[in-house]
């Protein structure tokens, strides 16, 4: 029987069954991705940043919390790691669930409310609204919520009813989609999440979107264009993540404006999302240095995608990284990577590697030792994969911490020499770090430690000893930024205190307001906090 409040744990499960199943329908969706650009990224932005929002959930949004603080974790993840023009707009439609559903219950009725309202943010964020697209698909699918009555499950299924619905006419709206046969990518991504939200409500599996039109169109005779040429817009896609005043925004919107077009700015005072196509990448930079301090700059160039799509597909690639603990287990493979069990105490021997480069059915490979300790079982069992004719590349990360790094600019669709020397720098940028519990005397950088001492590591060093984990913790990510930093990574391990790693947010908050944190539940062995700094 379907329950009669959307509660704090289906939120949670929402999150995380869409998540899964963008990740599952990401390469259909990239395959239908022609408008704004042709760049066949659609699915892969989505599911990326419905994983970042995923990763924003710490503890507080499993037990004890309402399901408007869920959405509020959802929202913020989802603004800071959203990705593409996609992926910029469902951030906003997350952010106008959470500002809709407050701290009320969520029934029926303040659900179709909370859609209506989300995507009413998604139509204002985008400068120009066009029929046809995400926002149509959103748009519909509430005003069929919101006349479907009160009850919860009546109002969700209207809802992913009313979005595939509306998915099958984006042909007749957008001329690009009608000729080239197919529906609007980013629509699908919204009706993928909604079925997911139809199950977690109801228990039914809703019958998969169509991804044609309903009525066929014959092919269009129109000339294929060429690779080089993506097209009559502008050439780059830019998004950064910007710190500056609201008073600073409709200037920067104005200036970015006859720049280019699919304008995005999104969020609130102090941090925005800035999306852009343009053909000028150093006036649109320029113009968020302007309006604040931009950070976490992206750039993609059109031309190199129209490319690839007109490309053979690659031989598929895939990343073998060996982790410790459950939560890790997930995120990794959440990713995309394949898993070998490792860590402290239970080290992946050159068997279980070998076996998980076999097991990831690819011909190019990365792996991802995580471990100084690991790095020459790594080598070995990629030898051994060359001898049966795979190429392997190994990034010689030393810390779980430079691996999500690495993970976080990973991309399969580049040359594969590229994609290892970008993977090698993310992770040779991340500084690591962290803290654990003294089992026994010891002679270390820091002194001699006592057993049940508390322990500080900063790149692989014992740094700090003290008797207070939050302490030490702080005392090591304050060193670790003492060289720069924009970016700090906490994995919470199994043995953590439940506020050990927002304790070290709190600290952040208070003495270095301008960096970013994000916080993942990693369920190591030993470690309480790992650390990362970009």
């Amino acid at each position: 029987m379907p329950a009669a409040l959307l509660e704090a744990a289906a939120v949670r499960a929402w999150a995380i069954a869409g998540r899964d199943a963008l990740a599952a329908a990401r390469a259909e969706i990239d395959e239908l991705n022609v408008y704004p650009v042709p760049d066949g990224d659609t699915g892969t932005n989505m599911h990326l940043t419905v994983a970042a929002a995923v990763a924003e959930l710490d503890e507080s949004a499993r037990t004890g919390c309402s399901a408007g603080r869920v959405l509020a974790l959802l929202a913020h993840g989802a603004l800071l790691g959203a990705r593409g023009n996609s992926g910029v707009i469902l951030s906003q439609v997350f952010r106008g669930l959470s500002d809709a559903v407050g701290d009320d219950a969520v029934d029926g009725a303040r659900l179709a409310t909370a859609l209506g309202k989300a995507a009413t943010a998604a139509y204002e964020a985008v400068g120009r609204p066009v029929e046809g697209t995400m926002l149509t698909v959103t748009r519909v699918a509430a005003e069929a919520a919101a006349g479907a009555g009160t009850e919860l499950g009546a109002v969700v299924v209207a809802a992913a009813d009313g979005a595939r619905e509306a998915l099958a006419r984006t042909p007749e709206q957008l001329e690009v989609l009608r000729r080239a046969g197919v529906v609007d990518a980013g629509g699908r991504g919204v009706c993928v999440l909604l079925d997911a939200l139809q199950e977690v409500v109801t228990g039914s599996v809703p019958v998969p979107a169509a991804v044609l039109p309903a009525v066929p169109v014959a092919p269009s005779a129109e000339p294929e264009s060429d690779p080089e040429d993506a097209g009559d817009g502008p050439g780059y896609e830019v998004m950064f993540l910007l710190d500056a005043p609201a008073g600073a925004i409709p200037p920067l919107r104005e200036t970015l404006s006859p720049l280019g077009d699919s304008l995005l700015v999104v969020g609130g005072e102090p941090t925005w999302n800035v999306h852009v196509h343009v053909d000028d990448v150093g006036a649109a930079i320029e113009a968020g240095l302007a309006a604040g301090r931009p950070h976490r700059i992206r750039v993609s160039s059109f031309a190199d995608a129209a490319r690839r799509r007109g490309q053979a597909i690659p031989e598929r690639r895939a990343v073998v990284s060996v982790v410790a603990g459950d939560g890790l287990a997930a995120l990794f493979e959440a990713a995309g990577a394949t898993v070998v069990a490792g860590g402290p105490g239970r080290r992946a021997s050159t068997r279980e590697l070998l076996e998980g480069l076999r097991r990831a059915h690819a011909r190019d490979l990365v792996v991802l030792p995580n471990d100084a300790d690991s790095l020459a079982v790594a080598e070995a069992a990629a030898g051994r994969a060359r001898d049966e004719g795979l190429r392997v590349a190994v990034i010689p990360t030393r810390a779980t911490v430079q691996a999500v790094a690495a993970l976080a600019v990973h991309d399969p669709a580049s040359r594969f020499e590229d994609d290892v020397v970008r993977m090698t720098a993310a992770a040779g940028g991340c500084r690591h770090g962290g803290v654990t519990v003294a089992a026994r005397e010891a002679v270390t950088m820091a002194g001699v430690c006592r057993p049940g001492d508390v322990l500080g590591i900063v790149d692989g060093d014992f740094a700090v000893i003290g008797e207070d984990l939050s302490t030490v913790a702080c005392t090591v990510v304050d060193r670790m930024l003492g060289s720069g930093g924009e970016l700090v990574t906490l994995v919470s391990g199994a043995d953590s205190p439940d506020r050990l790693a927002s304790e070290v947010v709190d600290h952040l908050g208070r003495t270095r307001p301008e960096v970013d944190t994000v916080v993942y539940e990693g369920g190591q062995p030993r470690y309480p906090l790992l650390i990362g700094v970009e």
